[in-house]
């Protein structure tokens, strides 16, 4: 009995390792790691040079030089990739610490960043911050940990049209996505307020479109530009910069509705019953026409940034077309009878099919909110659900993939608490402790069915979100929640035990002067001011 009593305790200890998200098996023995000035980094193969290169850069707070070896000898770290994946898969890793070495094995660069990640949550919440540590040295807990994520998708998405974010701002929220294994940025540039993407073809994108946000949009424009625009360059730094991170950048150009922005640059994009206004925003819908010229415009604009994202997946929205100026349009109603389409659901599926050929052809994917199931899914597409669970159950039954997204968890631009005592949000409620609820996969699926659910996505929209440390506020540490539900063992996952290794992550936002939002109980971390 006494036996068991230990054992239990030391489990119990064991879930108490500051790691988020909760690795798949984590086994621990007595003894420690002393990481010190004479701790050795032992690189083997490109792979891993290029992740211990990260890892001292990591590292620099702590002032250890971590000279590069041959071998660890008696006090070292050792990065190695490890052929063929087999158990590890992908993103997998085995990290073990014993007494005189650390060793992080794995089949990929993508393995060894994640188990740099779990290691680095190993040491002192001080060495993710700036300032110099004097004379570092940290006792680090003998542990086997052999781990990957449940989903491939494990994403978040930011909408930087409503309120555009600078560059650096979307570097860091990168950088901390990465700290929790979060692998896919959903970077939504285009909707009604500000088209945030320089096309170089089409320039008034950027001279008209970018100049509004939120704030400003349908009003006179003051002279002013209220808005913003990444250029090309800006776009290759943040996409090079996100491999290095394993992260993938989805860029969404949305179509066929929200796209007010594109219309106000080019008017000939738009729906008319009367001739365009002097004022460029004054138009009467924000739904592109149907024109083949308008097909071929946007297929123009993503051969640009086809060129600009390696992504597999190109996101094009397809949400919430108000199919009213359709109706009322004359040359639209032609145009549908002309292609023999039954309504006007029809007719937006005719207009993703085009794109989902365009995007086939040149060996991409596209992606749409749920609504593109309406009047026929394109041969190709991937649903986003996010209107509930119904479009990625319908998308799976029918043999399609989805990433699920509802609002009911995954809408970050929600209250997380009473709204008095919170900043302006668009509404809804959404607690910390409701994102770890969630259950990706549908009970409604059979097993075969649920190999289409590729993952799970939260959603930052930001109408009421007009600056960066606004951004960080609502995104953690409600991110930290989803990281732990898109990596970990569903049966692994428990309230109490994260609520206890979450205050160690809130400590590490402290070092990295994050504005996340203070928990309601007090003892678990500080938090900034909002």
């Amino acid at each position: 009995m006494l036996f068991l009593a230990a054992l239990a305790f030391f489990h119990r200890e064991l879930r108490q390792l500051p790691l988020v998200p909760w690795p798949a098996h984590v086994h621990g023995s007595e003894g420690s790691f002393t990481l010190n000035a004479s701790t050795v980094l032992v690189a083997r193969g490109r792979e891993a040079r290029e992740n211990a290169d990260y890892l001292r850069a990591a590292l620099r707070s702590t002032g250890l030089p971590l000279k590069g070896a041959d071998r660890p000898g008696a006090n070292g770290i050792v990065l190695r990739i490890v052929k063929p994946e087999n158990a590890l898969g992908k993103e997998g890793y085995r990290l073990t610490v014993g007494n005189s070495a650390v060793d992080i094995e794995a089949a990929t660069s993508a393995g060894l960043f994640y188990g740099i990640q779990t290691f680095r949550q190993l040491l002192p919440a001080s060495t993710y911050g700036p300032t110099p540590i004097q004379d570092f040295s940290c006792a680090v807990p003998d542990v086997e940990i052999v781990d990957q994520p449940r989903f491939e998708w494990r994403g978040m998405m930011l909408d930087v049209s409503r309120h555009f974010f600078p560059k650096q701002e979307i570097l860091k929220l990168l950088t901390t996505m990465a700290e929790h294994k979060l692998n896919r940025f959903h970077w939504h540039l285009t909707d009604e307020p500000g088209w945030r993407i320089e096309i170089k073809r089409y320039p008034n994108l950027t001279k008209i479109g970018s100049l509004q946000n939120y704030d400003t949009f349908r009003k006179p424009l003051d002279g002013k530009n209220h808005g913003g625009f990444y250029t090309q360059n800006d776009i290759r730094e943040v996409v090079a910069y996100a491999k290095r991170l394993h992260i993938t950048i989805v860029p969404e150009i949305e179509m066929p509705g929200h796209s007010l922005a594109a219309i106000a640059s080019y008017h000939e994009l738009g729906v008319w019953n009367n001739p365009p206004k002097a004022n460029p925003w004054a138009v009467e819908s924000s739904n592109l026409n149907t024109e083949d010229s308008t097909i071929k415009f946007y297929e123009n604009v993503l051969d640009e940034v086809m060129k600009l994202f390696p992504s597999t997946w190109i996101h094009v929205g397809g949400d919430e077309v108000d199919k009213g100026p359709w109706k009322r349009n004359t040359r639209t109603q032609e145009l549908k009878k002309q292609r023999n389409l039954k309504d006007e659901d029809e007719l937006q599926s005719w207009f993703m099919r085009q794109i989902d050929a365009y995007l086939t052809a040149h060996g991409r994917r596209l992606i749409g909110w749920d609504e593109i199931l309406e009047g026929g899914l394109a041969q190709g597409a991937t649903v986003m659900s996010w209107r509930g669970i119904n479009g990625g159950i319908a998308a799976a039954r029918s043999g399609h993939d989805a990433v699920m997204s509802p609002t009911s968890h995954m809408y970050f631009d929600f209250y997380q608490g009473p709204p008095q005592t919170e900043p302006r949000a668009i509404g809804g409620h959404l607690t910390l402790d409701r994102v770890y609820s969630y259950e990706p996969i549908p009970g409604e699926l059979n097993p075969d069915e649920a190999k289409h659910v590729l993952g799970v996505q939260a959603n930052i929209w930001a109408e009421f979100i007009p600056t960066s440390s606004h951004m960080e506020y609502m995104a953690w540490p409600r991110g930290c929640a989803l990281s732990e539900v898109a990596w970990s063992p569903k049966d692994s996952r428990n309230w109490q035990m994260f609520e206890g290794r979450l205050k160690e992550d809130l400590l590490r936002f402290d070092a990295e002067g994050m504005n996340y939002r203070k928990l309601d109980k007090p003892d678990l971390g500080r938090g900034i001011d909002r």
